[in-house]
C-alpha cells in the first residue's frame, strides 16, 4: 500500500515512520528549504519553533498518560525524545537541535520512506492509496486554498507567538537563583528571576506600552488561549501575569525563604547551557521592544538574544464539520488530515495524530475497519475531540482530563486519575500487538515508560 504525506513535521515524520515500519511505502513531501516558513530555521524535519518542552511527564497529568501510550505503540517521536532530553524538572523538554537531527536522520534511513522537498500545492494523490495532509499551523497558501475549496470555504485560522531565546554568559547570576517549581526535579533545571511590586508594576506598564507587530494577513487576530502572547496576558488586568507565567508560588527564595512578587522563569534550551527560553513568554512586539522590556528583568539588564520572538498564523480546519473520529475526511475517505492542522494543540498531542493516522491507515490497508481507540485513553479522546466537538466552538486543545471518557466514576482525585491512567494503559497495551513496536527495537518499553 502507498501513502503520500504531505509536511515532514512532526505529525507527518511520525505518520511516514510508523507506516513503513509496518511495511507500507511512504511518500513524505517537505517544503522546506526549498521554500521556508516565517517560523522555521532550517531544513530539518519535526524542527521544534515554539517551546523545547513536551511538558508534563508525570502520568497522572493527561499529556503525561499521552506520552506513555505513544511509547507503547512505538512512537519514534518520543524515541528521539528521550534521546535528546535535557534537564527540566517535571518537564519533558529537548535540546531541539539533537532533536530534529535524530528525527531526520531516521526518515532518510528508513528505506521504505521517499523523501520529496519542494513544495506541494494541491491534494491530489497521484499514484498514492491514500493522502495524509500534516503541513501544520503553517500551511502554506497554495495549499491552504486547496484546502479551503476541498472543505467548502469554512477554513479557521489564529495566531501564535514564539518566545525569546537569551545567551547564558549573558546574564547576571548574582540576581537569578536555581529552584524548580515546588521542588521538582532536578535544582538546577530552571533559572528564577524575582520581581518586587515595584519593579512588576514596572515591567507590566512597559508590555503594555511596547509596539507591536501588526496583523499583516488578517484583520482579527484570534489567539489560542494555551499560547497567549505576554503582552495580551499583561492587558487583561494588572495580576494577571502573577496569576500566569510569572506566578511566583512555590519559588520561594531557597535561601531567604521569601517568596517574591513575581517571578520570572528561565529553561535550558540545551545540553550545554549556552541559552535559556524565557518560560511562557511567547510575544509580539517588535526586536526593540523586546530588548527594553526584557532586558527591564533583574539579571537581564545585558541580556544577548539568540532569538527574538516572533508572530506567525496558525492554521486549523473545523474538525467536527469535516473529520471523523479517524482523522478520515467525511468527504473523501482516502483523505487523513493530521497533527496540528486537526485542531489539536501542541507538540505531543500533533505527533499522537500522527501515530494515530498510521495505525487507521494501516487497518484499513489490511482490509479491516479502521477503529477509533476507546475514548477512556488519552489519544482515542484527541480522535473524540476533533470529531465530536460542537462545530460553532471549536477551538484548538491540547489533551486534558475533560477530554478523557470517565470510566471510574466516583474516587478521590488523586486514587481516581491513577485508576484512569492503569485503565487506558492495559487498553493501548492490548491493542498494540507486536506489529507495533518498531522493528529491531529490543524492547516495547521506552525509557518513559518508567517515569
Amino acid at each position: 500500500m502507498k501513502v503520500r504525506i504531505i509536511g515532514a513535521g512532526l505529525a507527518g515524520s511520525e505518520c511516514a515512520f510508523a507506516l513503513a515500519r509496518r511495511g507500507h511505502t511512504v511518500e513524505l513531501c517537505e517544503m522546506r528549504p526549498v521554500k521556508m516558513t516565517a517560523a522555521h530555521g532550517t531544513s530539518n524535519l519535526a524542527e521544534l519553533v515554539c517551546s523545547n518542552s513536551f511538558r508534563s511527564s508525570a502520568p497522572t497529568n493527561a499529556v503525561g498518560l499521552l506520552k506513555r501510550e505513544m511509547a507503547i505503540i512505538g512512537s519514534l517521536v518520543i524515541r528521539c525524545g528521550e534521546e535528546a532530553r535535557v534537564p527540566a524538572g517535571d518537564a519533558f523538554a529537548v535540546d531541539r537541535e539533537r532533536f530534529s537531527a535524530a528525527i531526520t536522520r531516521e526518515i532518510e534511513h528508513e528505506p521504505n520512506i521517499t523523501l520529496h522537498r519542494g513544495e506541494v500545492t494541491s491534494l491530489d494523490r497521484g499514484d498514492a492509496d491514500f493522502l495524509v495532509v500534516a503541513t501544520g499551523p503553517l500551511t502554506s497558501d497554495p495549499l491552504f486554498h486547496a484546502i479551503d475549496d476541498f472543505l467548502g470555504r469554512d477554513g479557521l485560522y489564529f495566531y501564535d507567538a514564539i518566545a525569546p531565546i537569551v545567551a547564558a554568559d549573558s546574564l547576571d547570576f548574582s540576581k537569578l537563583y536555581w529552584k524548580s517549581r515546588y521542588g521538582k526535579g532536578s535544582a538546577i533545571d530552571y533559572l528564577n528571576a524575582a520581581m518586587s511590586r515595584q519593579q512588576y508594576e514596572a515591567f507590566v506598564a512597559a508590555l503594555l506600552s511596547a509596539e507591536l507587530f501588526a496583523p499583516h494577513d488578517f484583520e482579527n487576530a484570534v489567539h489560542f488561549e494555551g499560547c497567549l502572547p505576554v503582552e495580551e496576558i499583561a492587558s487583561r488586568g494588572i495580576d494577571t501575569l502573577r496569576f500566569g507565567p510569572m506566578k511566583p508560588v512555590g519559588l520561594e527564595h531557597p535561601e531567604t525563604g521569601e517568596r517574591p512578587h513575581a517571578v520570572v522563569q528561565l529553561r535550558k534550551e540545551d545540553l550545554s547551557d549556552e541559552y535559556f527560553n524565557l518560560v511562557g513568554f511567547q510575544t509580539k512586539m517588535r526586536v526593540p521592544e523586546q530588548k527594553r522590556v526584557i532586558q527591564m528583568i533583574p539579571g537581564l539588564e545585558n541580556a544577548t538574544f539568540a532569538r527574538f520572538g516572533s508572530m506567525h498564523r496558525n492554521t486549523f480546519i473545523n474538525g467536527p464539520k469535516h473529520l471523523r473520529p479517524t482523522f478520515q475526511t467525511r468527504r473523501d475517505e482516502r483523505i487523513f488530515f493530521a497533527g496540528q492542522i486537526t485542531g489539536v494543540e501542541g507538540y505531543v498531542e500533533s505527533s499522537a495524530v500522527g501515530l494515530l493516522v498510521a495505525r487507521y491507515i494501516d487497518e484499513l490497508a489490511r482490509g479491516g475497519t479502521a477503529t477509533p481507540l476507546p475514548y477512556h485513553t488519552a489519544l482515542g479522546a484527541l480522535g473524540r475531540h476533533v470529531a465530536e466537538s460542537s462545530p460553532e466552538r471549536y477551538q484548538p486543545s491540547n489533551v486534558t482530563w475533560a477530554l478523557i471518557e470517565d470510566v471510574v466514576g466516583r474516587a478521590r482525585k488523586l486514587e481516581k486519575r491513577e485508576k484512569q491512567v492503569a485503565r487506558a494503559i492495559d487498553t493501548i497495551t492490548s491493542l498494540a500487538g507486536p506489529r507495533q513496536s518498531p522493528v529491531g527495537s529490543e524492547t516495547d518499553s521506552p525509557a518513559l515508560l518508567h517515569t
